[in-house]
């Protein structure tokens, strides 16, 4: 088959590029089955006209324009590989036209599931502080060095958002045996009983749980949701894990309830990213701190790469995607996560 006459795919993955995404094996593959054509985000809308008319599918999330999106004739899926859906494309018109929008955000659902395991560890058993004390000679011995620690085993635990990375953490969390509560206002009740939790309130969620960890995506419904109300509801002493965005926290807040020290708390993100040198959560005493970092695994960036192909595959045969997660009509347009700008 002359190169012409392969699926033309325009690639605008920033931040990611495509030997992060592939494999050398899966790029092999890529290059074989497709013409690319690699440009930047903003330089889709200056493509030739007949190149955007053959382009089958996009891999990236760039600016897609209502007049774009017309030359854009041949379109079957966008995939987009930053994983945040960002409200840059008229996505009533792609359902229109039966294009598919997916992401490949899954893969990063086990990789922050560990972390925030890790981290809710950490603030039941004070590694990290530990580990330093010891580094400085001032370790405590024994029972002296546990008088606020406690078990995840067993625990009441509260999980904010059951996306994904919800089911994750709640596979990871049966091993510990808590009596998990989880509050999703996207979902019934039944999807969360089926998954072996308890369908919970806001309110119950906050009051009865010793690790909460909050998994939810930024939306227009929820920005700023989890602030000093809901702090000053939660058990003292227990610990707060942030793992999705921080739009959904008033961070403040959140700082505040730790300085009081009615909650422990850990971050994986932040306002701001990166964060200033001199913000005053860097050096506050009960909040665990990750920039970033939970979900940038290679092996996780690596298996986009599959979901990519597979899906392409299906495409191909006539068949709709099934590994990446598919944007949905009635809730892609209230997302509201800032997209990332490294990987």
């Amino acid at each position: 088959m002359s190169d012409k006459a392969l699926p033309l795919v325009i690639s605008a993955p920033e931040p990611r590029t495509l030997g992060l995404i592939f494999t050398p094996r899966q790029l092999n593959v890529f290059r074989r089955k497709y013409r690319i054509v690699e440009t930047t985000p903003e330089g889709v809308s200056e493509l030739p006209t007949d190149v955007l008319a053959e382009a089958r599918y996009i891999v990236g999330q760039p600016p897609i324009a209502p007049e774009t999106l017309e030359k854009l004739t041949s379109l079957r899926c966008v995939f987009n590989v930053e994983t945040n859906l960002i409200n840059n494309m008229p996505y009533e018109t792609l359902f229109a036209r039966g294009i598919h929008v997916v992401t490949t955000g899954l893969v990063f659902a086990e990789p922050v599931a560990e972390l925030g395991i890790a981290m809710a560890l950490n603030l039941a058993r004070d590694v990290v502080d530990a580990d330093l004390a010891f580094r400085q000679g001032e370790e405590l011995w024994g029972g002296d060095g546990n008088q606020t620690a406690r078990l995840l085993s067993g625990a009441d635990v509260g999980i904010i958002g059951f996306g994904d990375l919800g089911r994750a953490l709640n596979r990871l969390l049966t091993g510990f045996r808590t009596r998990t509560r989880v509050f999703d206002p996207w979902l019934p009740p039944s999807v969360l009983v089926e998954h072996g939790v308890e369908p919970a309130s806001l309110d119950k969620v906050l009051s009865e749980s010793d690790f909460l960890f909050v998994v939810a995506s930024v939306t227009s419904e929820n920005q700023g949701f989890l602030g000093a109300d809901a702090f000053a509801k939660m058990r003292k002493g227990a610990a707060f894990v942030l793992l999705s965005r921080a739009g959904v926290v008033d961070f403040p807040a959140l700082m505040e309830a730790v300085r009081t020290g009615h909650i422990v708390a850990a971050s994986d993100v932040f306002p701001e990213e990166p964060l200033a040198k001199d913000h005053p959560v860097r050096s506050l005493p009960g909040f665990l701190r990750s920039a970033h970092r939970a979900g940038a695994l290679d092996v996780a960036f690596k298996r986009m790469g599959d979901m990519v192909l597979e899906d392409m595959d299906l495409i191909d045969r006539g068949l709709p995607p099934m590994r990446s997660k598919r944007a949905e009509r009635e809730t892609v347009s209230r997302m509201r996560s800032k997209p990332v700008d490294r990987n």
